[in-house]
């Protein structure tokens, strides 16, 4: 007897309108409206295309814890949420459904915003849609966790301190958070801390009166004025010199400014972000930065994970970085040789995201063939970096640490969560990275 074709269906909880369900299934999708409280679950054939969508913009109170649990239940699926407004990724009920959906929308949106997210997921480049926070790309539980804080923090008028490794996408963060933000149509000052000359941080910052200094010829505004009503990023703000700390913390704590040379109080209405690659804790306990300015920034933290940490990402952060190159420049490579990938992801990564977008342009400029090779790339495929023995040393840590936190638990995953202090949905999305087969091993 011959198998049923796989259909491409879309489980919709919610109350969609009828030029919504007639759009999805206009598109090709065979269309269920339900509800979480109903029972029914996602009720779908094995071997369809299914993606869920959670719609809150009408969800009734009683429907989200259900509606929470049935993502809980089914982490392996692509899920869509729809929301009334950015103020609901405040809700504590909401964030867990937040951080485990593929791409969020917030009303008004375009059908066609919808469509093309079904379409990428249809053609299986549905994790290029994981969440949708510009610049940021990935399927790897670290950079989902990344998207999710985004989200959530984006509109909170708060400082966010942005911490890790050089080369980590930092500034991309910032942006982000920016373009989130009731912030996005004012101006977004970029300001590397390290590269600003000693004798001029304070005017360039906060700047100067006409006459306050030998060359002030004329009065200058300075970036934090220049942003009024908008976001600034303070990279690098460990290098900050101790004057220029004491002026950030009066604007932190006041919101006010004074420009060199003048007494008078200034109100830019800015909003903080700051990075640092370096342990400001410890450059706190060395003197080297003001305690009461850390607590200032670090109001909301966000951690940058490292490459390593990200090895679901490498082959498509790779892919998406020649085809932007290719879109600007001829060349013949179209992809990578399983050689390659299997190189780059042995390999340390000791400049994180940026080292592998410069390799991969290089490489894109050597390479003789279609497929990029492990030469191109100048990488070993035989002798991987020491480090990235640790990254997966790291991994299997993190392994061990689910098992025996399950085995503890006697499989409850809701206790194993309150064990770990992480979400259900991260003790199942653990299980998946790692391969763990509940059934089996109990």
């Amino acid at each position: 007897m011959a198998s049923k074709t796989p259909q491409h269906c879309v489980v919709w909880f919610g109350r969609p309108s009828a030029g919504e369900v007639d759009g999805v299934a206009q598109a090709g999708w065979r269309v269920r409206v339900t509800d979480a409280q109903d029972g029914n679950g996602i009720g779908m054939r094995h071997g369809d295309i299914v993606v869920a969508i959670a719609d809150l913009r009408r969800c009734d109170a009683e429907a989200l814890p259900a509606l929470r649990n049935l993502v809980a239940d089914h982490p392996w699926l692509p899920w869509l949420l729809l929301m009334t407004d950015a103020d609901q990724v405040q809700d504590p009920l909401v964030q867990p459904v937040l951080s485990a959906c593929t791409a969020s929308f917030t009303a008004p949106f375009e059908m066609k915003q919808l469509s093309t997210t079904l379409q990428a997921i249809r053609e299986g480049r549905w994790a290029v849609m994981m969440p949708c926070v510009a610049g940021l790309t990935g399927r790897s539980p670290a950079i989902q966790l990344v998207m999710a804080s985004i989200l959530k923090y984006a509109p909170v008028d708060l400082p966010v301190l942005i911490t890790g490794e050089t080369g980590t996408g930092k500034e991309l963060a910032a942006c982000a958070l920016h373009q989130q933000s009731s912030r996005r149509d004012r101006p977004f000052a970029a300001i590397n801390c390290g590269a600003l000359p000693l004798n001029l941080v304070q005017s360039e910052l906060f700047g100067h009166e006409r006459g306050s200094f030998t060359g002030a010829n004329a009065r200058h505004a300075g970036r934090f004025e220049a942003a009024a009503g908008g976001t600034v990023f303070l990279d690098e703000v460990g290098d900050l010199p101790a004057e220029a700390q004491t002026s950030l913390l009066r604007l932190l704590q006041e919101g006010t400014l004074e420009r060199v040379g003048s007494t008078q109080p200034i109100r830019p209405d800015v909003r903080v972000l700051a990075a640092t690659h370096v342990d400001l804790e410890k450059a706190v306990a060395q003197g080297r930065f003001r305690e009461d300015l850390y607590y200032r920034l670090n109001v909301l933290r966000l951690r940058m994970p490292a490459l390593r940490e990200r090895e679901d990402d490498m082959e498509l952060l790779a892919q998406q970085f020649l085809e932007g190159f290719r879109a600007q420049h001829r060349c013949l490579a179209r992809g990578f040789s399983r050689s390659a990938l299997q190189a780059m992801r042995g390999f340390a990564w000791p400049g994180n995201v940026r080292e592998l977008l410069n390799r991969v342009q290089r490489a894109a400029v050597l390479a003789e063939d279609a497929l990029i090779s492990v030469a191109d790339l100048d990488l070993s495929a035989t002798d991987p970096s020491p480090l990235a023995g640790l990254g997966r040393a790291r991994v299997e840590v993190e392994r061990e640490t689910v098992v025996a936190c399950l085995r503890a638990s006697r499989f409850n995953i809701s206790e194993c969560a309150r064990r770990l202090k992480v979400s259900r949905v991260t003790v199942y999305r653990l299980c998946k990275k790692h391969r763990l087969a509940l059934a089996e091993m109990r």
